[in-house]
């Protein structure tokens, strides 16, 4: 007499549930026990995908192209055979996709500093799956640990321009699940702020009021100079 068949199990053949865009994958359903043949059936959110006969118990293999977001919803499979009134499903399963990260844009509020004045800068992938993390550098040499944002908002680090070697070159580097994909910024620079001397106002005050007393002297030359003169007639 022909045995009913087990639930199936439905796993990923890469072992692994995160995918890319395009990429291939393959899942297998299998019963372990019951009469063969066996019809297996592969569903997406209840809409049949594709059904394969097996004349034994070897695993049904379902080869798959992630098209689109739409292609990692649930997945099950039945597996049927004479005696199994309407089926027996697998456990769900679930692919999450994963999006290569964008060049991330290194940016500061401002692009000129004192010596001594603390700065900030900010670095910010707008395209990618989360999390991403990020690392600064100064040159070649990184100058912040692992930063791993879980949102889609930019890693910040404080700095304070302490001598002439912190106006070097900025990059920042940023990577998330994706394999090999690690992607960085654009260079950013510091200048050096142009200090305003102190001696430039009281220059300004001084040449103020050397104006002023020459413009009170013109003023008052034909108040004292032709009274005079009309004396000396």
């Amino acid at each position: 007499f022909p045995d009913m068949l087990s639930n199936p199990r439905l796993t990923s053949v890469q072992r692994t549930l995160t995918v890319a865009m395009n990429q291939n994958v393959s899942l297998s359903c299998h019963s372990d026990s019951g009469s063969p043949p066996v019809t297996y059936t592969l569903f997406k959110h209840n809409q049949k995908v594709s059904t394969l006969n097996r004349p034994d118990l070897t695993p049904a293999l379902f080869n798959l192209t992630i098209k689109s977001a739409s292609d990692v919803g649930e997945y099950k499979c039945k597996a049927e055979n004479k005696v199994s009134s309407g089926g027996k499903y697998s456990n769900g399963l679930n692919f999450t996709l994963i999006e290569p990260i964008s060049k991330p844009v290194l940016s500061s509020p401002t692009s000129q500093a004192k010596k001594g004045q603390n700065v900030t800068l900010s670095c910010l992938s707008k395209n990618g799956s989360l999390p991403i993390t990020y690392i600064f550098f100064k040159g070649k040499q990184n100058i912040s640990p692992p930063v791993k944002m879980h949102k889609r908002e930019a890693a910040v680090i404080f700095l304070c321009i302490s001598s002439s070697s912190d106006f070097g070159t900025y990059k920042c580097r940023a990577e998330n699940s994706f394999r090999n994909n690690t992607k960085y910024s654009n260079s950013f620079n510091f200048t050096l702020a142009e200090e305003r001397s102190h001696s430039q106002p009281l220059i300004i005050s001084l040449g103020l009021i050397l104006l002023l007393f020459i413009i009170g002297f013109a003023l008052a030359i034909p108040f004292f100079i032709i009274p005079s003169y009309k004396a000396s007639e």
